[in-house]
């Protein structure tokens, strides 16, 4: 293994695999630092064993329906423990494919925690790598406050090494993790109670989406608590316990999760020995080309704190390498309409703006259309879930500038509604698509 390198990467995530081996492939000798497991937050500790367990809960709401199909059908348990060996194993597979193929495009690989000792070094261990370019690509790790007994309480990272299903859980948190493995306790049959600290959940997206996911939530029997701020957790012979600032006390029960936030992975890298900025938050600030303000050190994906997820890291870093090796100057990501889903129960997908976004930026130009139906699924049932829509379109054109929805299968229609919203369609393009029947998904191409 070399000591000199073209590129160095410091993480071994999604983002900062994927520029090693697209700037592999233009040339470059580049070596990817990494002190956990290839894959970074998203393989092991993220979104593919989260969508696993988004799966195993699903099996249960589809069971509780089976009935209104003409099957006799019971369910004798479920067997935790099992589904983590497999699970586990699932991702182990996942590591070693990623192993192979940074060896498969050339790019070295090093175990341990890299640090800078200048702008052109890179040290792991009593090692250094001395390089062209280094790239920032460390992601983040779960917020845990700062109170008394916090320790009692477990992460969202914390949630993959369960062995057993606690029967009691307590989350604290409004976004993605609180209610994403929110719903998956609940469905596999724990008691589930989230406290958030202001109105509602996911409350950074378009209003009707959080409203409706909050109703939901409470309708399938998840407590969900507005206005709680944790001041203290301690362990009682019952369970944990939780002391909000006003005095109330939420519990006892067997898991308390904490969901407030994750923080970048900058405080061990030394940045300050290269002149790296990082900001009152720990996070690296770049420019819209990834760089920082020292121009041969760059960084992409959750340490810069803008949007965090995969395939943003993904795609930055991908771009940073045309740029960088592959000659295609000025070649960048533009971080505006990007798609995101909250694997929920129900799942719910957004691209473009809100509604508050759009009035703010376009005024009285802005006209919204919406849909609230009970989807085919239901139809035989007693129980009926339901699904909402909103379409947000600005000016005489009535261009589409943003796609609300939730609903069963939201997680996979919106893609296509994200391409059409970034090709810049409008309503009447909408309007004159042939719609797919039955489905949820023709509801957007049906608004009046």
């Amino acid at each position: 293994m070399s000591d000199k390198y073209d590129l160095v990467v410091i993480g071994g995530g999604s983002g900062g695999l994927a520029h090693a081996q697209r700037a592999a492939e233009y040339g470059a000798k580049a070596l990817v630092v990494e002190y956990g497991r290839l894959g970074g937050t998203c393989v092991n500790v993220g979104c593919v064993p989260k969508k696993v367990m988004w799966y195993t809960a699903g099996h249960m709401h589809h069971f509780a329906h089976a009935a209104d199909y003409g099957f006799d059908l019971s369910v004798n348990g479920h067997d935790w423990r099992a589904l983590k060996t497999a699970r586990d194993a699932y991702i182990e597979r996942l590591n070693g494919i990623y192993a192979r193929n940074l060896a498969n495009k050339g790019v070295d690989h090093v175990s341990g925690e890299g640090r800078l000792v200048d702008r052109h070094t890179v040290a792991v261990g009593d090692r250094e790598y001395r390089t062209d370019n280094i790239v920032i690509a460390t992601g983040g790790r779960p917020i845990v406050p700062r109170i008394h007994g916090a320790e009692l309480g477990i992460t969202s990272d914390d949630f993959f090494e369960l062995e057993e299903r606690p029967k009691r859980v307590l989350i604290a948190g409004s976004g993605y993790i609180a209610v994403e493995l929110g719903g998956v306790f609940h469905g596999l049959g724990s008691d589930v109670e989230i406290v958030v600290r202001k109105d509602g959940v996911v409350r950074s997206f378009d209003p009707m989406l959080g409203g409706e996911l909050l109703q939901a939530m409470r309708n399938d029997g998840i407590s969900v608590v507005t206005g709680v701020h944790p001041a203290e957790l301690s362990q009682t012979a019952d369970g944990i316990v939780m002391t909000a600032e006003d005095g109330r006390h939420f519990g006892p029960v067997d898991c308390f999760l904490w969901a407030v936030g994750r923080a970048p992975n900058t405080e061990r890298l030394d940045l300050e020995h290269a002149g790296v900025d990082v900001d009152g938050y720990g996070f690296v600030p770049v420019d819209k080309y990834q760089t920082t303000n020292v121009d041969n050190v760059f960084a992409l994906g959750d340490v810069t704190g803008a949007v965090a997820l995969t395939p943003v890291a993904i795609a930055a870093g991908r771009r940073l390498a045309d740029r960088l090796y592959g000659g295609m100057e000025g070649r960048h990501l533009n971080y505006d309409d990007v798609p995101t889903v909250i694997f929920s129960h129900p799942p719910m997908g957004t691209v473009g703006l809100t509604e508050n976004q759009a009035r703010d930026m376009y005024g009285e130009t802005v006209r919204v259309y919406t849909s609230a139906f009970v989807p085919m699924y239901y139809a035989l049932g007693a129980k009926k879930g339901r699904t909402h829509m909103k379409l947000i379109v600005v000016g005489d054109e009535e261009r589409v500038v943003g796609c609300h929805v939730i609903g069963d299968g939201a997680d996979e229609m919106l893609q296509g509604f994200a391409v059409a919203l970034k090709m810049g369609a409008t309503k009447r393009d909408f309007d004159d698509t042939v719609a797919i029947h039955p489905t949820s998904a023709e509801e957007f191409l049906t608004m009046r």
